[in-house]
């Protein structure tokens, strides 16, 4: 299964045409080397704060730049109109919901926010597969942080719902999806509209786990919806 989801992520890398993606290495406080991908729009600058896109990539080969591939191909193509600075690191051993996971992608937001203008207002994490578990995941335990999630295909787990805080959530999931149960998220969603939180699920189907390019028309739609709700907190 991992061998085709990379395959996914080479076929669709690339297509649209985006802001140049760049290789970046961090090295974390605890020493740890975060390897990752970084799209800056054309004309930022220190005097226009701009939205942070979090990618967390799904599981796979773990290639050396692995996000930046999820990031170019998927990510940035789709959520382009934001207008944000978006980045995508590589998952350390393990997953998004291992403590290694956790503070690369704390130590990668705090560096880049530290580096460009970010409007901490506007931190949206989005993730697909296993970069969807991690999406929930980051988005539960870090709701002081990220102020928008998008999780694709991605198990909520075990994660106590309420934890989101007022994060607005779009939720992707299709009811073919043959390794993650379309269940799970649509539970979710039922349990945070009960819970009079802002949500949108959206249900695709026909579409397969692994058929990644098919989810990108929704992820914009994601992009839109998240953008409307940041524009009425303001």
């Amino acid at each position: 299964m991992s061998l085709l989801l990379g395959s996914a992520l080479l076929v669709f890398a690339g297509q649209a045409a985006v802001p140049a993606v760049q290789q970046r290495t961090l090295v974390a406080p605890d020493g740890e080397k975060i390897l990752y991908g970084i799209s800056v729009p054309p004309g930022s600058s220190a005097r226009e704060p701009r939205p942070l896109v979090v990618a967390l990539h799904p599981g796979g080969p773990r290639t050396p730049y692995y996000g930046l591939s999820f990031l170019r191909g998927i990510v940035s193509p789709a959520l382009r109109d934001l207008g944000a600075v978006m980045i995508a690191p590589d998952c350390p051993p393990g997953s998004w919901t291992d403590a290694a996971g956790e503070r690369a992608v704390l130590a990668l937001v705090e560096s880049v926010a530290k580096e460009y203008a970010i409007d901490r207002r506007r931190i949206l994490v989005v993730g697909f597969s296993m970069g969807g578990r991690g999406t929930w995941f980051m988005a539960a335990r870090h709701a002081d942080l990220f102020t928008a999630a998008i999780p694709i295909a991605g198990s909520p787990g075990d994660e106590p719902l309420d934890r989101l805080g007022r994060i607005p959530t779009y939720i992707v999931h299709s009811r073919d999806d043959e390794v993650v149960p379309f269940g799970q998220d649509e539970r979710a969603a039922h349990e945070l509209e009960r819970l009079g939180r802002a949500v949108r699920f959206e249900a695709l189907a026909g579409v397969g786990h692994f058929e990644m390019g098919a989810y990108i028309d929704s992820l914009a739609r994601a992009g839109r919806w998240v953008a409307e709700r940041w524009s009425q907190r303001r």
